[in-house]
């Protein structure tokens, strides 16, 4: 029997237990903090609970124009909603806690071990654990990366957080000043904003979420600035201090930023050091990031690593594929090589965005050769009943075949609608096809094959 050692309990290392454990492998799980790793404890599913919450609460502060209005009482006061920080933050750590234990009774079930503690690699085929040493075949390093600490801002826990801290806090941040406008940055801040808080988001570009779709970005930014949000663009921060019962956040200019706290989201770094990886001639690069090929190999043949170890993509539905297909070619099944091409995101600020396959930036740079038509949500029916005004869809296509090559979506729940533009890309779908595909009316999925009608119609191919 194949003896499999994962070294690290998140997407990346119990979706690859899963699989290897179904193939007949003795498979052992070695995590730190417990099953489901910091995705499930920290970081991915206590953020996008909050994040639920905080737009429950932003729908219902919107519901006048439909003609709501919340009673306080007999005497006709109208109510006014806020957030019981007290109890958000518990029902975020009994759910992240709760998954956990899901995660940890699929693995008992199928008698994949866990063992608890930190590991080492401390010879190619031995896996330390304190004073247990542990044989291993195979080892798949699925260790995951950890909030990045800007020099001169590091993080205290009480005034100055990185993401894994707020869940912590007793109350909501009166002020608060979130340190990047990346994808963690802007979530948090839109979240935030809507609970309640006064946000000051901090970008050192020129607009918000500056790796994604440019037409995207501008219609988030547009919805922060209209509900209050300060976003400071080509703002650099050079230093966070406390000060009294708050923070200063001094800007590489020169300029002051005051608030009760501050949120840093500057990047994550790989948690590859000390862990022997040097020591058995497993390469990373140069920002301490795994090397793999498309079949999460690392340099070492009998050593494989997946999720944000790696810095291939840092989603959880990439570190459970690249972790998924690791184990399928390490126990010699058929497996089909990672294709970034094929992996669906989603932003989940309100709106969400979410994309898959061709970006616009390739179509605009001329690496990719296709047709794009966007229209604008508030044209669907659906979303003028529901009171959606901001978003659109995007799709591109092929000129000469009509097939579909990616796509773009802001939309409330963008990340269900992704799903059918993510089939078309895989499958090599023509917009005609999606065209001729039934959509419920009214819906929000209606758009999509709206948008492909119009690339049919629009553009010979």
């Amino acid at each position: 029997m194949t003896r499999i050692v994962i070294i690290g309990g998140g997407p990346g290392g119990y979706e690859a237990a899963l699989v290897a454990a179904q193939l007949g492998a003795d498979v052992t799980v070695v995590e730190r903090d417990g099953p489901g790793g910091a995705c499930v404890l920290t970081d991915c599913v206590p953020s996008k609970t909050l994040i639920a919450t905080s737009t429950r609460i932003a729908v219902m502060s919107e519901s006048a124009g439909l003609g709501l209005r919340f009673n306080g009482g007999p005497d006709g006061i109208v109510g006014a909603l806020e957030a019981d920080m007290a109890t958000v933050n518990k029902r975020v750590k009994d759910l992240a806690r709760a998954q956990s234990f899901d995660v940890a009774e699929r693995l008992a079930y199928e008698d994949v071990k866990i063992v608890r503690g930190e590991a080492r690699l401390v010879e190619p085929h031995v896996v330390a654990v304190g004073d247990r040493r542990i044989d291993a075949d195979i080892v798949l390093i699925a260790t995951g990366a950890t909030p990045r600490v800007l020099p001169g801002a590091e993080p205290d826990g009480e005034r100055v957080l990185n993401w894994r801290q707020l869940y912590d806090l007793p109350e909501l941040p009166e002020e608060l000043i979130v340190v990047g406008s990346g994808v963690t940055g802007a979530e948090l801040a839109g979240a935030y904003l809507s609970l309640g808080s006064k946000v000051t988001l901090v970008s050192s570009r020129d607009r918000i979420l500056p790796t994604e779709d440019a037409d995207a970005a501008a219609v988030l930014q547009d919805v922060f600035l209209r509900r209050g949000m300060n976003v400071m663009s080509r703002s650099r921060a050079a230093a966070v201090e406390r000060s009294g019962d708050g923070v200063i956040v001094t800007l590489e200019d020169g300029t002051k930023v005051e608030g009760t706290h501050c949120l840093m989201t500057v990047g994550m770094v790989p948690n590859t050091r000390g862990i022997g990886l040097e020591e058995v001639g497993v390469r990373c690069d140069a920002r301490g990031f795994v090397e793999v090929d498309k079949v999460s190999r690392t340099s070492v043949p009998h050593i494989y690593a997946s999720g944000d170890c790696t810095g291939v993509l840092m989603l959880a539905s990439v570190a459970g594929m690249q972790g998924r297909i690791a184990m399928w070619h390490a126990l010699g099944e058929a497996v089909q090589p990672l294709k970034l091409g094929w992996v669906s995101s989603n932003i989940f600020t309100d709106p969400e965005v979410a994309s898959v396959g061709v970006t616009q930036h390739m179509v605009d740079s001329g690496d990719v050769n296709a047709r794009t038509v966007m229209l604008p949500l508030f044209t669907n029916a659906r979303a003028k009943m529901q009171g959606f005004e901001d978003g659109f869809v995007k799709l591109f296509c092929r000129p000469s075949t009509g097939i579909v090559l990616g796509g773009v979506i802001v939309a409330p729940r963008a990340s269900e609608l992704i799903l059918g533009v993510s089939i078309a890309v895989q499958q090599h779908l023509t917009v005609d096809q999606v065209a001729h595909t039934f959509a419920v009316y009214p819906s929000l999925s209606g758009s999509i094959t709206e948008a492909s009608r119009r690339l049919m119609a629009e553009h010979a191919y």
